[in-house]
């Protein structure tokens, strides 16, 4: 990985910073992320967790209190990460510095531009995934536009050991800043890429011989207790879209129908919660 190069920061307008200034959520998708191919990595935990998965840093943006974390983090990176001798910019300044250049109380103050990896095709990201055994159980966000919500789906899919996640394309970003930092950089460790098109990717995860389980409201749906009881030896777990829930023509499209069992007159759960709840009674 690339070597630090510390470099104190005490003006806001200070050029350098460009990629730091004013990062509200809607400057950092619009202008920052498809205009330069970067993401940001907000707090030293999700950095270390984007180091570890060998992502490469663009700069660092951090308070001084936080740069021996940053030394120990690189000092531990993984023998196999290559060193090509190329340094990276790790600006330092203070707290109230990082406010007034990003906008916003910087969390554990560590931000980081990282250069975005290419997505993989779907095939190879379901081959891939158990050290190249091939994903068993794969999650499908269906349009979930809220980045905390894909952000929860993706901790939950990585404590409860879920092979791999496949986003729609309109669904948000799963490297958005919101994102990464609700997912406490799991994001970098589950396998993920974009399914296009939806839904008729379902006809590709069906070829390689996945069946499809829609999580929606039907009467003839299944309970998860009723999947779980037969479990198909491939499962992808569909998950619909805040307030209107998975597209009919998806529910139409897809294997199988399930729903979690519901009490006390609630008949849907929030996406993310729904999530966790079906990937725990799904495991292995």
């Amino acid at each position: 990985m690339p070597r630090p190069d510390l470099q104190p920061v005490t003006d806001p307008s200070d050029p350098r910073l460009a990629d730091y200034v004013s990062l509200t959520d809607v400057a950092l998708r619009s202008r920052h992320e498809p205009e330069k191919g970067l993401y940001i990595a907000e707090s030293s935990t999700v950095l270390g967790r984007a180091l570890r998965a060998g992502h490469r840093p663009r700069s660092v943006l951090l308070a001084p209190r936080w740069v021996p974390d940053l030394e120990r983090m690189l000092d531990e990176l993984p023998d196999e990460l290559p060193d090509d001798g190329t340094t990276v910019p790790v600006y330092v300044a203070e707290e109230a510095v990082l406010e007034a250049i990003t906008g916003f109380h910087v969390h554990r103050g560590a931000l980081a531009a990282m250069h975005r990896p290419p997505l993989a095709p779907v095939a190879d990201v379901l081959a891939g995934a158990r050290d190249g055994a091939g994903a068993r159980r794969v999650a499908v966000l269906e349009d979930v536009v809220d980045h905390t919500n894909v952000g929860a789906a993706f901790r939950s899919a990585a404590a409860l050991g879920v092979d791999a996640v496949l986003v729609t394309p309109r669904c948000a970003d799963p490297l958005y800043r919101r994102s990464v930092r609700v997912s406490m950089g799991t994001v970098f460790q589950v396998p993920w890429t974009r399914i296009d098109p939806w839904p008729g990717g379902i006809d590709e995860l069906r070829a390689h011989g996945f069946v499809t389980a829609s999580l929606a409201l039907a009467d003839d749906a299944l309970t998860l207790d009723e999947l779980v009881a037969d479990p198909p030896e491939r499962l992808a777990l569909v998950l619909g879209a805040e307030g209107h829930g998975l597209k009919p023509a998806t529910v139409a499209a897809s294997d199988l129908v399930v729903r979690i069992p519901m009490a006390g007159g609630v008949d849907s759960l929030n996406v993310a919660a729904a999530a966790a709840v079906a990937f725990w009674a799904t495991r292995a």
